[in-house]
């Protein structure tokens, strides 16, 4: 057995690499990772992972206070000195927190810290992060269902020197979760970041996260959320998206309404911290207690969509009604709808999306916490202007205003120029509104102006840059929208609050991707390797149309339209094969 350091952590021997693995740095990780496709990474990434080790920090830094515990990161101005009590002398072994000092990095590692469990932990890289960046942690487990994941996990954990912070699983997620629901067992802290839907282990994570514990869940199947498939939307998540401009806010709703929804089950409720659309995934971190009462008001925290298909106007209706009555709550059904059957502005139908979350998506105390720590220590992460760029968006939006419209899209619908984002924002205040922008959406303005009053701006801005009404259909929504006379006079005099903060300040709110093919990887294979490289699956799959076909003669791996509906009457001659079994086996084997 290896000798503990002064640190409490075990000089482990240095780990030998495999043929084939690399070593790959992010923070102050180094992972060991194989060169087949046997464990799943993804370098796009990192900034969700950053964003992770910065929002665990502070969470754990707010529930060790209430222990007692002071808890101070590297880096920061102040100096690290963690005392646990004032009944503690300072002489006492106790009085402060043991540290281990690899990569420069002060770790802290005591029976009064937080357990967190990475559901599905892959290479274990966020683990890894987690154990040397975060401070405060009792015990990471790193599980995967992967044995061969499990191993590297083992593996990194010895190679950093955290093997005894890290405990390497290779269980079932969910089962994992269900047998740790009793109060004693239960994670402070359970990150959830899968490939595809975290719908199949909500269920488990609700009830295995400690009283008031941190649960973070991403979702990277946004072509569900965001109203490509609204039936199976509702399987996974008990929701119905709609493909609307608003569709990424949509998705943050849809998730913290699946999750107090399973939540809710069991006597708890979420309380959301902060909620992140980037890139090709939604991130979402909230905390989780228990109390009947608070879980009466769950209904009247959701709300259906009424999105109109011609004009994008949308109304929300509240699932549920709370009236305060002296010391007493009164609950009763909602009444509606909120709109007819027609929509009132351009005379289309309405789609019904949701039930959505329909209170605040970030705590935003919690989030200027999050942001302090950033600019008090900016070169902890790799990702930090962007983190601070997005924070600082996010304490910028209306808390208590859903979903958002789009500039272009109002304008396409009246098919008019554009009018500038300082200028419509500006309309807007001129107006007596409150207006935003969204961190999910670079031309989002979130503004608490109802529908009408937002035709009647662009009304006005059409009168300035008019449209040619000859050239709309009577059926349209533009013909309708400029035949109504708008009931105000909009000025387009920009504003100096019409200009946030973080776009005064140039912050990195919505990056240019870094590399060709900045998205999703191909998911892990058991044995390893990719069948087809991705890249070439993507010309095959997809621009065909660029890639005109010269030869006539490939027409004949394509079967023909018509022989199977029986219509083509050039038989031998035609271009096209009428053997349809042939050419699709011909087409498989490709």
């Amino acid at each position: 057995m290896e000798k503990n350091n002064q640190n409490g952590a075990e000089e482990t021997p240095a780990v030998d690499l495999l043929p084939g693995e690399t070593v790959v740095r992010e923070g102050k990780a180094a992972i060991l990772f194989p060169s087949a496709n046997e464990v799943f990474y993804n370098p796009v990434q990192e900034f969700n992972r950053d964003l992770t080790c910065a929002v665990v920090t502070e969470f754990a830094r707010d529930v060790l206070a209430q222990r007692g515990v002071k808890v101070v990161v590297p880096g920061e101005k102040e100096k690290v000195v963690v005392s646990l009590s004032e009944e503690t002398n300072e002489g006492d072994d106790d009085s402060f927190l043991l540290a281990n000092s690899l990569f420069s990095n002060t770790l802290t590692w005591f029976q009064r810290g937080l357990c967190v469990l990475e559901g599905l932990a892959a290479s274990g890289l966020r683990s890894v992060r987690f154990a040397l960046e975060v401070p405060g942690l009792k015990s990471v487990t790193a599980n995967d269902f992967s044995s061969k994941a499990a191993a590297l996990i083992a593996r990194n954990a010895q190679f950093n020197r955290v093997s005894h912070l890290i405990q390497a699983s290779c269980r079932d997620a969910s089962m994992l979760m269900y047998e740790m629901r009793g109060k004693r067992e239960r994670y402070d802290v359970i990150d959830l970041d899968p490939y595809g839907s975290p719908a199949s282990f909500l269920d488990a994570a609700v009830q295995a996260v400690s009283e008031g514990g941190l649960l973070c869940v991403t979702c990277t199947d946004m072509a569900v959320m965001a109203g490509n498939s609204g039936e199976t939307c509702y399987g996974k998540y008990g929701s119905v998206s709609i493909k609307a401009k608003y569709c990424h806010e949509m998705a943050l709703r849809i998730i913290l309404h699946s999750l107090d929804q399973r939540a809710s089950v069991y006597q708890r409720y979420i309380q959301p911290l902060l909620s992140i659309s980037a890139d090709f995934y939604i991130r979402v971190f909230v905390r989780v207690f228990t109390g009947q009462a608070t879980v009466k008001n769950s209904a009247s925290k959701q709300a259906l969509v009424y999105n109109c298909v011609g004009c994008g106007s949308f109304h929300l209706q509240r699932m549920g009604r709370r009236i305060i009555n002296g010391k007493q709550m009164k609950y009763s059904a909602a009444t509606g709808p909120p709109v007819g059957p027609e929509c009132e502005h351009c005379g289309q139908r309405h789609q019904l999306g949701g039930p959505i979350w329909a209170e605040p998506i970030h705590d935003l105390g919690f989030v200027q916490k999050v942001l302090a720590a950033m600019s008090g220590n900016p070169s902890r992460f790799g990702t930090s202007k962007r983190i601070e760029g997005m924070l600082s968006m996010v304490t910028e939006e209306l808390e208590d205003v859903p979903l958002y419209y789009t500039v272009d899209n109002l304008s396409s619908t009246v098919h008019c120029n554009t009018p500038s984002l300082l200028q419509f924002r500006s309309a807007l205040l001129h107006a007596g509104h409150r207006v935003s922008l969204s961190h999910a959406c670079k031309n989002g303005i979130k503004t608490d102006a109802p529908p009408g009053t937002i035709w009647d701006v662009m009304r006005c801005w059409e009168k300035s840059n008019p449209v040619k009404r000859e050239k709309l259909s009577p059926t349209s929504p533009a013909f309708k929208i400029l035949s109504t006379e708008p009931s105000l006079e909009a000025c387009f005099t920009v504003r100096e609050d019409a200009n946030p903060q973080s776009r005064k300040r140039h912050l990195t709110r919505f990056q240019e991707n870094p590399q060709a093919f900045w998205g999703p990887k191909a998911r892990a294979k058991a044995g390893g390797g990719i069948a087809t490289d991705l890249q070439d699956k993507r010309k095959k799959c997809q621009n065909k149309r660029k890639n005109q076909i010269s030869d006539s003669a490939q027409l004949k791996n394509f079967p023909c339209k018509k022989f199977k509906q029986g219509t083509c009457t050039h038989g031998d001659d035609c271009c096209y094969s009428h053997d349809v079994e042939q050419t699709r086996e011909e087409r498989m084997d490709e």
